[in-house]
């Protein structure tokens, strides 16, 4: 079966309260309930993880490219800035897996510092502006990229 690491960096823990006009209703824990299902569906191992610590997203990033896994990422706050998770994409995507940068608010939408992505350019493609629905989207798009998996 196709890995997949569903990445959520700072904040995301707080869905379902912070700003729900920007971010919707759903909780964070019922956004893991989702992708896990999404995914399931379609075939894919889906695990999903959040941290607010920009070594921790990182290191799973370097942990995907090992174990082969292929990434959906929203990497929040740090796709405005974070050269180090730009490069470590990079690493995924230069490695033959795709990564696919997932937004729940339009950025572009938004104030002008949230317009520009570090991560979009290395990345295999980027869906934003569906709420949550942008992660299933993003799984939907995934399988049509990797097929069976049998280039997992």
């Amino acid at each position: 079966m196709t890995r997949v690491l569903v990445l959520n960096g700072p904040n995301l823990a707080r869905l379902g309260v912070r700003e729900p006009d920007v971010y919707g209703h759903t909780s964070y824990d019922g956004l893991v309930e989702a992708a896990a299902g999404w995914g399931g569906a379609l075939g894919f191992e889906v695990e999903v993880r959040q941290t607010d610590d920009e070594a921790e997203i990182v290191a799973w990033l370097h942990e995907a490219v090992d174990t082969r896994s292929h990434v959906v990422i929203n990497p929040a706050a740090f796709t405005h800035y974070s050269y180090a998770l730009r490069d470590a994409a990079a690493q995924v995507t230069h490695g033959g897996l795709r990564l696919i940068e997932v937004h729940i608010s339009n950025p572009y939408a938004r104030e002008e510092f949230r317009h520009r992505s570090v991560v979009g350019a290395v990345a295999t493609g980027t869906i934003a502006g569906f709420g949550v629905g942008s992660y299933r989207l993003a799984l939907e798009a995934l399988r049509e990229l990797v097929g069976d998996g049998a280039d997992a």
